[in-house]
């Protein structure tokens, strides 16, 4: 391997990196200057044609140093394509609608870079459609890339350039076998890039095998958040998201807020909820036109609306000052996202809040930024339904008091004076009453005070004391959420594996949407996982076959320990010694009663 040691900074520009005039111009609309160093040094690689083997923290931004370069060779050649020219592999379905969108963005004036997400957890329809229709580029996660390879629904015949993403953390979710397969289905001509935050002997043996004398580029991660921004998580089931974001945001001392989501799709969800809940709200992705853009960002900077939700990429060089909090409503999957993100906020040294909402399983990644960024992440605790009604009490008399002192000396305000007076004068009501219905019909309806919604119990850290005082007894049947049973899964602490992993290779090899994917107890020889009770023949074979850190998860039923003790292979896996003794008894008495009746 060609060893491409440290660059001397120089003032590279996106103009500067001859990329192809429609993928310069999709830059310019959206902001980018300059590019990252793993850009700068990646993509001239990539033009000439090289291997290239990059070497950086998550969130360097790898997305663009590998998808710049490969649609600037598309539009050069400027021609149709009805099979794949490009194949990324990610780990994870997240990240692989992430790599999507992106490319979508800086291929909006590339029109023949038709991009299709192919993964599991969702239907093969719009998938297969999408491929059928004549996709350029193909982003998938390895299972369902495989599905399709066996479905004969994706053809790499004609492939140009192969991309693994996250390579380490592909791996480490036992995606090596599936790895292999695809990149020995692919041409052997291709061009391929591989990115990786660390260099196992597994990336060692891939590079080695299936890349052609590759560069390798090495890049230090990115910068830690400022001082002056207070980061604090709040951890939430994802039912709860959108009820904790309302608390937080009425109960907060915010000015301009900027929510921060995974996906397009997303921010038009969020924002016609919180339009729904009485916020000023609007939302800007990638693929909004750039007068829509600039006018969403002016009328957030001059506080004509207090919340943009956005995407990473749409929030590119967004500069307001007014911003006082960033929310990540959707957690980013890597540091740089979560230090870019967070950098919106806190400028021109003023204060700046960061608020993170982490489902339980994504604790994962909460430790990978406090690890990478070398600072810890404040926890918070959801606002009580009695603060939410102090504050909107607050806010109303705060109305009040500002509508009186902006419109003291207004002849308008005199009118009302004078209905008022003349109306107590007619029907002898006192003033308490007359303001009281004022107050109702300025409400339109909406009621001041918060209920108690109609969602699953908040207490997350009383949840998880009993769960582990009830581990360190014996282990009764699990209670579950409805329509969803507890699986036993055959690794553990001892393999080395996280929810992530687990989650990953579940929802990729078992076609189920992540959000179906319950509580996740690690224990050191197997874990118990929520999932649904339903699941179909072919998705319990597919995940008694997967495989996690090379290990197969051998899915079944948990039904719980023996009475006699906690079992420490599961409900499945032998029980205890005492329990598994009293069941030889029994089978030697029921012997010893057949073998007498039989003489």
């Amino acid at each position: 391997m060609t060893e491409q040691s440290s660059l001397p900074e120089t003032e590279t520009t996106f103009d500067s990196l001859n990329l192809a005039d429609p993928v310069t111009k999709a830059l310019g609309t959206l902001g980018y200057e300059t590019p990252s160093p793993i850009q700068a040094r990646t993509i001239p690689l990539l033009l000439e044609g090289r291997d290239v083997v990059g070497l950086a923290q998550t969130g360097t931004g790898k997305t663009a140093a590998f998808a710049l370069p490969v649609l600037s060779k598309l539009a050069e050649a400027d021609q149709t394509y009805k099979s794949p020219q490009v194949l990324v592999l990610a780990p994870t379905r997240e990240l692989a609608l992430q790599v999507a969108e992106a490319f979508s963005s800086y291929a909006e004036h590339v029109p023949s870079a038709s991009v299709v997400p192919v993964y599991g957890g969702s239907s093969y329809g719009p998938q297969l459609a999408g491929l059928r229709r004549g996709a350029a580029i193909v982003v998938g996660t390895p299972g369902r890339v495989i599905d399709h390879l066996e479905k004969g629904s994706l053809d790499l015949s004609d492939l140009k350039y192969l991309v693994l993403d996250e390579a380490d953390e592909m791996l480490r979710m036992g995606f090596a076998e599936d790895v292999d397969r695809i990149l020995s289905s692919a041409p052997e001509d291709k061009q391929t890039a591989l990115f990786s935050a660390t260099m196992p002997k597994a990336i060692q043996r891939i590079t080695g095998d299936y890349l052609k004398d590759p560069v390798q580029v090495h890049v230090d991660g990115q910068s830690k958040p400022a001082q002056n921004i207070r980061q604090r998580y709040l951890q939430v089931t994802q039912p709860w998201k959108l009820e904790a974001m309302t608390r937080l945001l009425e109960t907060e001392n915010t000015d301009g807020i900027i929510a921060f989501v995974r996906t397009r799709n997303m921010t038009e969800e969020l924002t016609s909820k919180l339009v729904a809940r009485g916020f000023t709200a609007a939302a800007i992705s990638g693929d909004i036109p750039q007068n829509i853009r600039e006018k969403t960002v002016e009328d957030l900077r001059k506080g004509r609306i207090d919340i943009l939700v956005a995407t990473d990429v749409a929030a590119r060089g967004l500069d307001v000052e007014r911003i006082s909090h960033v929310v990540n409503y959707d957690i980013p999957h890597d540091t740089s996202s979560y230090v870019h993100r967070i950098g919106r906020t806190g400028r021109a040294g003023r204060q700046g809040d960061a608020i993170l909402l982490m489902t339980p399983r994504e604790r994962y990644l909460l430790r990978s930024i406090e690890k990478a960024t070398k600072q810890s992440v404040e926890e918070m605790q959801l606002p009580t339904l009695d603060e939410v009604n102090a504050s909107r009490r607050a806010a109303f008399s705060e109305d009040i008091t500002k509508t009186i002192a902006a419109h003291a000396e207004d002849e308008e305000l005199s009118v009302y004076r004078d209905l008022v007076s003349n109306y107590i004068e007619q029907h002898d009501i006192a003033a308490v009453d007359i303001a009281a219905a004022l107050a109702l019909m300025a409400q339109g309806g909406r009621p001041l005070e918060a209920d108690e919604p109609d969602l699953p119990p908040l207490n997350l850290r009383g949840r998880r004391k009993e769960q582990q005082g009830a581990e360190r007894g014996s282990r009764p049947k699990r209670a579950t959420k409805e329509g969803h049973a507890t699986y036993w899964i055959a690794v553990g602490h001892k393999d080395r594996v996280g929810p992530g992993n687990i989650v990953g290779a579940i929802a990729n090899e078992g076609n189920l949407d992540i959000s179906d994917i319950g509580d996740i107890t690690i224990r050191p020889t197997f874990s118990l996982v929520e999932l649904p009770e339903n699941l179909s023949h072919k998705q319990e074979n597919a995940l008694k076959n997967a495989t996690v850190a090379g290990r197969k998860l051998n899915l079944r039923l948990d039904r719980g320990a023996p009475s006699g003790g906690f079992s420490p292979r599961g409900s499945q896996g032998g029980g205890s010694d005492s329990s598994r003794g009293q069941k030889k008894k029994q089978r030697w008495s029921k012997a010893k009663k057949r073998q007498e009746q039989n003489y």
